[in-house]
């Protein structure tokens, strides 16, 4: 293959179906280019609800959607299921490979939203131990993970044990762990109380860890203090300024005492993507890119950086890691890459305007914070359901959801709590008397 673009019209590969790469695509639907986006998965995903498919209140299909349907109505636009090994910047080409060949695929124009993968710290043998929730697919193993807990305390015959089994330690009171923690603490008390006959899910223990001084402390204190408050009602055990030592199948060691659990979750750390590497770019030390005011890489007009995969300062700090940063950074490089294509002066440099930060907790309690105005229980948790239905990728998933909820705010019902198990073949034997 001869190095750089050889196509007609100028090529846009885009790297990552997320946030940021579904937005960049769109923004680009009406400009004279071809693009082609790649991506591991053959589905987007709305992240901010994936602890709702891990406590089995919606399933999987209800938060994602396939890529090609999004971008259906997009002749130019080729989707393409593949893994990303590497970028050629000095030919224009990304380095790519499926399960029956590898490519070199050339580019006009690269805009990279790979996103971030879960991190533990350094101590990666805690993922044998501790799931975390950043795919469908964690999604689906903190679920099974959830709901065997409960069944396998309900096959125990030594009460002794159940406590142990049915305490979950929780690590990282961002918003992903209060939002988890609430959600588990509800499903116990409510959803699953009365279905087993062995055990009471009541007494179920949740003990939620944090190494900072307060939880959720990309809010304000006086909002993290009543979800603190709200988390505690629900029975929830907060430890803050307390470092994890070690994991492992019995027990969490954590500032200096060990909890005994078998069900430990990591809501805690995040690293970038080895899109770093494949630039042989300046990162930060999670491994973010180091772009330009326009979001391009240094050198590099035709490479842009977006979303996690980037890591971007206003007013001396770095943007947050949410999806409306992602959003509004794949639209300004679609309009970037307009603007150079036709001829036109480029747009100013990128400007994040900040629309707030939720977090909900619980039936009826959220909180919500946008510039001034900061809101907590029934009316925030009234305006997070509404923003989050609207931003679900498709109409179709807008409908299912609103019924789900519906369903659980009056009755507490959950209608997905299937355990997968991943694998086929005979059934094993029972090894435990069953009454």
């Amino acid at each position: 293959m001869q190095p750089g673009p050889t196509h007609l019209r100028p090529r846009v590969v885009i790297v990552g179906g997320g946030f940021g790469g579904i937005a960049a695509a769109r923004g680009l639907r009406d400009v004279p280019v071809d693009i082609l986006l790649i991506d591991r998965q053959n589905h987007h995903v709305f992240q901010p609800l994936l602890y709702q498919v891990a406590t089995a209140m919606l399933a999987s299909a209800d938060i994602a959607a396939p890529i090609r349907s999004i971008l259906r109505k997009q002749t130019r636009t080729v989707v393409a299921m593949g893994e990303v090994t590497g970028i050629d910047v000095e030919k224009r080409r990304v380095l790519t490979s499926s399960s029956r060949s590898e490519l070199a695929v050339p580019y006009d124009y690269l805009v990279l939203a790979t996103g971030v993968e879960q991190s533990y710290f350094g101590h990666d043998e805690f993922a044998a131990f501790a799931p975390g929730l950043k795919s469908l697919v964690d999604a689906q193993a903190v679920r099974a993970k959830i709901l065997r807990a409960y069944e396998r305390a309900e096959i125990e015959e030594d009460p002794s044990q159940h406590q142990d089994l049915l305490t979950f330690v929780l690590v990282g009171a961002g918003p992903t762990g209060v939002e988890l923690a609430g959600a588990i603490a509800e499903m116990a008390s409510i959803t699953v109380r009365s279905d087993f006959r062995r055990i009471d899910p009541r007494k179920t223990r949740i003990v939620l860890l944090d190494s900072g001084p307060r939880i959720l402390a990309g809010f304000d204190e006086s909002l993290a203090q009543k979800a603190h408050a709200r988390l505690t009602r629900l029975g929830v055990e907060i430890r803050t300024k307390t470092l994890v030592e070690d994991v492992d199948e019995k027990a969490v060691v954590a500032g200096g005492q060990s909890i005994l659990c078998q069900n430990v979750l990591w809501t805690a750390g995040v690293k970038a993507s080895p899109a770093g590497s494949w630039l042989r770019a300046d990162t930060d030390r999670v491994g973010r890119v180091q772009v330009g005011p326009d979001l391009t890489l240094p050198g590099r007009p035709e490479v842009f950086v977006i979303g996690d995969t980037a890591v971007f300062e206003e007013k001396g700090k770095p943007l947050p890691g949410v999806a409306q940063v992602a959003i509004q950074q794949g639209r300004y490089v679609a309009r970037a890459i307009a603007a150079q294509v036709v001829g036109r002066t480029l747009p100013h440099a990128f400007h994040y305007s900040d629309r707030g930060n939720m977090a909900v907790i619980g039936k009826n309690f959220a909180i919500l914070e946008s510039h001034r105005l900061k809101l907590s229980g029934l009316p925030a948790f009234a305006a997070w359901a509404t923003i989050h239905v609207g931003f679900l990728p498709e109409h179709q998933s807008r409908g299912r959801v609103l019924v789900t909820w519906a369903s659980a705010y009056f009755s507490g019902a959950r209608a997905a709590r299937l355990i997968l198990n991943g694998r086929s073949g005979p059934r094993p034997q029972a090894t435990t008397n069953l009454p």
